[in-house]
């Protein structure tokens, strides 16, 4: 079961990070997930907000997508922070 302790751990966990470079896989049901890079935007009582780079077709509009921390808790979306500007370029 999750506790409240648990969400704010993963609340903690992505203060640290906000502004940085991600990479987001965010599970779609039965065998399928989506990957993308983004930065997480802000932070929320109950949800965190991701701003998506943008994909070479969608060049004039800049998507951001939320989720809350239970999705990370029960590993529907999975976070990871890239470490320099170096790799989120390369990835």
């Amino acid at each position: 079961m999750i506790e409240k302790t648990d969400l704010m751990m993963v609340k903690a966990g992505l203060q640290k990070h906000v502004g940085k470079k991600i990479r987001l896989t965010a599970k779609k049901g039965r065998k399928r997930a989506v990957v993308r890079r983004g930065t997480i935007e802000n932070l929320y009582p109950s949800i965190f907000t991701i701003r998506l780079d943008n994909l070479p077709e969608d060049e004039t509009e800049q998507r951001c997508v939320s989720f809350s921390y239970a999705d990370v808790l029960t590993k529907n979306v999975e976070i990871a922070i890239y470490k320099t500007q170096e790799q989120a370029t390369e990835a």
